[in-house]
């Protein structure tokens, strides 16, 4: 067992916490792997009745996964990339279908790897300091950990817009879209999870239904996402830029500065991802994230992204593209060409 993961059973929850708080509990292969370990156990075990998961330090429930590994992995040419996308995307996969109880208390931030964590899960309470981004676009990449399945669920216009910008929502936008499905607040956090280890939990939402209902209450007022989040549903990203530009309003002109400080290639390839994904499973869209993950190893955007984000931190960085309307179509289907092994060689 790692000593970045922690757990236990307390009556008849299994409580798993990430404990990386400097690191802002992002996770590494052998958190994934414990994660991934625990939850199949508890499945079988009839003892548990719910499972809930949460994040050591008062910053983040888990801002991503280890991104420096990825650049380095695929800079060296080995797998360690392709073998941690490869058990992070079976976690996914295990949440998504996962049969008991899933609970996460998503306060701080929730980022890459801690969304894939949490929004597959069946319980997603946030907290006071609630703050949810895919900033992945930043760095020459794409929303993944099943980004391109879940954002466009939250709506098209909704789901590009995140996954274009990387844009944060704090607890009441989070719960108001859907991201979240309930707010408690941070100070009754550990006597929610003192109330669900005292109930008698069996497997069943209504039995976690119970417990929660001493503890929800209405998520704080936010700010509202303006009508020009429409934009966000044209037909290409150039469209969404022009209509952006035709809106006019500040929050639009906010909108359109970041898509066009972005890589231009991984704008084309995660608008193209979320569409595809409207319309696939849930596996078939982890098979294609994985497909589109290794084609990133291969193209200068995602190394670029991060040496000017994470490594030399100049927040410079030369991208392939000058803009998104140079990028051509085979470019961006270069990105979904089929290279990963099938689906089942994905954990079970």
């Amino acid at each position: 067992m790692t000593h970045e993961i922690t757990s236990r059973i307390i009556g008849n929850l299994g409580h798993i916490t990430l404990n990386r708080p400097k690191a802002l509990n992002a996770l590494t292969y052998a958190m994934c792997e414990e994660i991934t370990r625990l939850l199949v156990a508890w499945e079988k075990d009839p003892q548990i009745g719910a499972v809930l998961i949460d994040g050591a330090g008062d910053r983040a429930f888990c801002a991503g996964g280890d991104v420096i590994l990825l650049h380095d992995s695929g800079k060296a040419g080995d797998k360690r990339a392709e073998n941690f996308w490869r058990i992070e995307y079976s976690l996914n996969e295990l949440i998504y279908r996962y049969s008991k109880p899933y609970i996460t208390l998503i306060d701080g931030f929730v980022m890459g790897g801690g969304v894939g964590l949490s929004v597959h899960g069946r319980l997603r309470v946030a907290g006071d300091a609630t703050m949810f981004a895919m900033p992945e676009t930043g760095i020459g990449y794409f929303p993944d950990v099943g980004g391109t399945y879940f954002l466009p669920r939250l709506g098209m216009d909704i789901g590009q817009w995140l996954g274009l910008t990387g844009a944060r929502l704090d607890a009441g936008q989070s719960c108001h879209l859907g991201v979240a499905n309930a707010y408690v607040p941070t100070a009754r956090h550990g006597d929610l999870i003192e109330a669900l280890g005292a109930a008698k939990l069996d497997g069943s939402d209504a039995a976690v239904a119970n417990v929660m209902i001493d503890f929800v209450q209405a998520p704080p007022a936010s700010e509202a996402i303006p009508n020009a989040v429409k934009a966000f549903g044209e037909k290409t990203v150039p469209a969404i830029l022009r209509a952006l530009d035709d809106d006019g309003s500040d929050w639009a002109e906010k909108q359109a500065k970041n898509i066009r400080r972005k890589s231009p290639l991984a704008m084309c390839v995660t608008f193209e991802a979320l569409r595809r994904g409207a319309k696939k499973t849930f596996k078939e869209v982890m098979t294609q994230e994985l497909e589109i993950s290794l084609n990133f190893l291969k193209t200068q955007d995602f190394y670029e992204g991060i040496r000017a984000q994470l490594i030399d931190k100049d927040r410079n960085p030369k991208w392939s593209h000058e803009d998104v309307s140079v990028v051509t179509e085979p470019q961006v289907q270069r990105l979904f060409r089929k290279t990963a092994k099938p689906p089942q060689e994905f954990l079970a």
